[in-house]
């Protein structure tokens, strides 16, 4: 029979991980490394699904019409087949380690023409790369962080190819933003409308939601005023209660102040963030946890 060099590669990959650390031992909050790989293979399924869809819809011809030329065409169906192998990985790991793998799920990307197809795809690729990032703090053995970075340092490299495609800077910042298990959870729900119910259940809740409105003008920069809105969510008490946006980096949340406008916030861009940026609101402004955050997390495209 005949073995591809991805399911050669898959099969080499996991072989190692058979003799990892177990994924059974939780920690107080119900995470372990079985629910991280389950997790991280929730995102690879959403990713995998989208550039099988999109490439479905969208011929070479539509990404030449749309000022796309074959070789970029040709990257993005090798992108797609990247997040295939990453599937099948984090699959064949799961399985490896005892532990079901999630399904992929029914999804609504709201993705019209080639345009908007990339600029979800570069969403996605920044969200994968933060999604990694913030997740790794949390895995237990060495040879699952040593497997989860090595498709961190892939996604990276989608998120740059596709952003320079277009015309935005391919890497922004000098750091990437971790985001939480539940900030990330917060951002790929709104895509999914429904899964299966034979999926395991993950220990994950969305945030309310929060959006940069559609009216802002585009570039944003630093120093200029946004709102925020939050069309699922009121917050309780805003009256008389400090809200504060807070926007994500490595070394820690920058906080500005949120002022109520109708149907959401107004803030500022603080200094020191661009690209892919991500800001939660939360009534307090000394730390971001699961447990402060209000709505979000809102993605910002901050030009430098």
């Amino acid at each position: 029979m005949f073995l591809s060099t991805a399911t050669v590669a898959i099969a080499a990959a996991t072989a190692g991980l058979v003799s990892a650390a177990p994924v059974t031992e939780k920690r107080a909050d119900g995470i372990n490394d079985g629910v991280i790989l389950n997790y991280a293979l929730t995102l690879e399924h959403l990713e995998d699904t989208f550039y099988r869809q999109g490439l479905a819809n969208f011929t070479e011809d539509d990404f030449k019409a749309a000022g796309f030329d074959e070789t970029f065409y040709g990257n993005v169906k090798k992108v797609s087949a990247d997040e295939t192998a990453h599937v099948g990985f984090l699959t064949e790991a799961l399985k490896a380690a005892g532990v079901a793998p999630v399904a992929e799920c029914t999804y609504n990307f709201g993705v019209t023409d080639v345009k908007t197809f990339l600029a979800t795809a570069s969403v996605l690729e920044g969200v994968g790369v933060s999604a990694y990032l913030g997740a790794a703090a949390d895995i237990m053995s060495k040879t699952y962080l040593t497997a989860a970075g090595s498709i961190l340092t892939v996604e990276a490299r989608h998120s740059s190819y596709i952003r320079a495609g277009l015309k935005q800077a391919p890497f922004a910042q000098p750091f990437d933003a971790p985001l939480s298990i539940n900030e990330v959870y917060s951002l790929a729900s709104q895509f999914i409308v429904s899964c299966p119910k034979e999926n395991p259940p993950l220990p994950v809740k969305a945030f309310p939601r929060l959006a940069l409105s559609p009216d802002t003008r585009m570039p944003v920069k630093t120093g200029d005023t946004v709102t925020l809105l939050t069309p699922d969510y009121t917050l309780k008490g805003a009256e008389g209660q400090k809200i504060y946006a807070a926007f994500i980096a490595v070394t820690g949340p920058t906080f500005v102040e949120a002022t109520p406008v109708q149907g959401g916030f107004s803030v500022k861009i603080p200094e020191g963030f661009a690209g892919q940026s991500y800001v939660v609101l939360t009534g307090c402004n000394d730390s971001v946890t699961d447990d402060t955050v209000a709505a979000g997390p809102a993605i910002i495209e901050i030009s430098s």
